[in-house]
């Protein structure tokens, strides 16, 4: 992915397609969306489910895929990793051009042969829970119904 940032050959819309089809590779969405909706995936049909996933990847990529621009030569040094049975998890280092570093974890669980990554914690913030303290939040002021309702809209 890095090699993919750095290509100078690309242009802006061409490296955002290139980095979306690598992530979508490598992380699996709806197992993300699952664990993101915790306790109330139990309790949503197939088909709510479905177009919960949709609506999780649209909004992970509006988020995440729009700041492509913002990356500026950093690089990752690979920590180690642990592996027990069909999980792992990856740990890696970010190193800023000011020599920050900031510590990265990945959770990935293998499927069908594949690794594939579901969580990712920056300096120990898990994205998969911080969705799901979100999510739970508006479900239960409100109703599943109603985040469904501003996950649309952020589509707009």
């Amino acid at each position: 992915m890095v090699k993919t940032l750095d290509d100078p050959s690309l242009d802006q819309a061409q490296r955002r397609n290139a980095i979306r089809a690598i992530a979508l590779e490598a992380f699996d969405v709806a197992e993300a969306a699952r664990r993101a909706l915790g306790p109330h995936w139990a309790k949503r049909t197939p088909a709510e489910r479905q177009e919960f996933i949709g609506l999780f990847q649209g909004m992970l990529e509006r988020g995440y895929l729009s700041r492509i621009g913002e990356y500026g030569g950093e690089r990752v040094q690979y920590v180690g990793e642990r592996v027990d049975g069909d999980q792992a998890t990856v740990r890696a280092v970010i190193v800023t051009q000011k020599g920050t570093q900031v510590p990265v974890e990945a959770r990935v669980l293998s499927r069908d042969g594949r690794w594939k990554m579901y969580d990712v914690l920056i300096e120990n913030v898990s994205l998969v829970a911080s969705y799901r303290s979100q999510f739970d939040r508006v479900i239960r002021t409100s109703s599943y119904e109603e985040l469904v309702r501003r996950l649309r809209a952020k589509e707009q």
